[in-house]
């Protein structure tokens, strides 16, 4: 996800900094948003469920950093583990936004960012009851040879129940890595034991892990050059902004672009405010609060203000990819056809625990640029419309002045 500077990397994250890097850390994981990918095995943010409505204005609702710190200190000092300590906090304050990461799974987050990762390619969310489905499987990868699909309920992973598990807990699981120790993700080639099921059908699949590398933005471009460019962005992983402006440079301005953010989990906020910017010559794409205290994010003068455009939303669409639909929405700039989106506005802040992991903490809420809550709420698409929504979004496209 899961917010403006990247994260290139970093091993280690100074207290002093953590306002610097809150913007890399505005996720929609995942991964994970929402989902969670075993290329996020999260990548694209951190979405557990819906937040219950009206929490996120209920500071008793947000787990209390100091209070974090404090049981992930004790902890350490009594030889056990600060990360373990510092989640038992967060759970209990009721803030389903906010994440502890050992340092192998933050370090594996950064990669993720990155778009690498080794994994067996689904992305995972959770479900009625407690459950965990799949929503997502990469091509190509162990997951897809194996023939496990979206809507899987994944049951086990290597005998482990994931019923009820955090999300983080059933990635970390995937990766081959311990939530409750500071071991990174396991090697290409490791097996990886998965007990699923659909419908009545239940079976078992022993996957090995892969070196895989996350096509977040696929671009399609009509035959003959006839047509409105499609582009498809997964989640906001670095480079997305860069990928996006090439597009728009190739697009025919004739024909216009259809922007598909169905399913998107979110990712770096930089990317969302770049690819807001291929659209936009300059102004506000969103506000935010850290703790009260009102920022903005602006786009980068330049864009293109003309090329037709129609965005794709669901209710898949969170985080980041929410933040860039309202910002093209109130701007004017961009029609949104489909169904309402997932509503995950809360912004995170990273610091370091004592023990190296790292928790990430809700400390306030973005705006769209008219002012508009998305947490909880989500965005409304100017035209509502289920399966047939791209169908329709080219109807509307071709009234904007982009072909059919």
């Amino acid at each position: 996800m899961s917010g403006p500077c990247s994260y290139d990397r970093p091993r280690r994250i100074r207290r002093g900094a953590a306002l610097t890097l809150f913007l890399a850390s505005v996720l929609a994981t995942g991964v994970v948003t929402g989902t969670w990918s075993d290329a996020a095995e999260g990548a694209a943010g951190h979405t557990p469920d819906r937040m219950p409505s009206g929490a996120h204005a209920r500071k008793s609702d947000l787990a209390d950093r100091a209070a974090v710190e404090r049981a992930a200190s004790e902890a350490v000092e009594d030889g056990k583990s600060g990360a373990q300590a510092a989640a038992e906090v967060v759970s209990r304050s009721g803030d389903r936004w906010s994440t502890i990461y050992t340092p192998g799974e933050y370090e594996d987050f950064q990669e993720q960012l990155g778009g690498g990762y080794v994994g067996v390619g689904i992305w995972v969310r959770p479900a009625d009851g407690g459950r965990i489905a799949v929503s997502r499987v990469q091509p190509g990868s162990p997951a897809a040879r194996a023939g496990i699909a979206v809507g899987d309920r994944l049951r086990a992973v290597d005998g482990r129940s994931t019923r009820h598990a955090p999300v983080t807990e059933v990635v970390a699981r995937l990766r081959g890595a311990s939530s409750e120790d500071a071991r990174g993700p396991a090697t290409a080639g490791s097996p990886v034991t998965l007990d699923l099921q659909r419908g009545d059908r239940r079976w078992t699949e022993t996957l090995h892990r892969t070196r895989l590398r996350s096509r977040n933005v696929v671009v399609d471009r009509p035959a003959g050059g006839q047509g409105p460019t499609r582009v498809k962005i997964a989640a906001f992983t670095k480079g997305t902004g860069d990928e996006v402006r090439r597009a728009v440079r190739r697009a025919s301005g004739d024909d216009g672009m259809l922007l598909d953010l169905r399913g998107n989990t979110g990712g770096l906020v930089t990317e969302a405010v770049a690819t807001a910017s291929a659209f936009l010559d300059g102004g506000l794409v969103a506000t935010y609060d850290v703790h009260g205290d009102q920022r903005a994010l602006y786009a980068k003068r330049g864009g293109n203000t003309h090329l037709p455009l129609v965005v794709l939303v669901d209710g898949g669409t969170m985080s980041a990819a929410e933040l860039l639909a309202g910002a093209l929405q109130d701007r004017g700039r961009a029609v949104l056809v489909g169904s309402p989106t997932f509503g995950k506005g809360a912004v995170q802040m990273p610091s370091e625990l004592p023990d190296g992991s790292v928790a990430e903490l809700t400390v306030g809420q973005y705006r769209t640029p008219s002012g508009r809550t998305v947490d909880d709420s989500g965005l409304t698409p100017d035209l509502v419309a289920g399966s047939g929504a791209e169908k329709r979004a080219r109807t509307v496209l071709s009234g904007l002045g982009g072909g059919s």
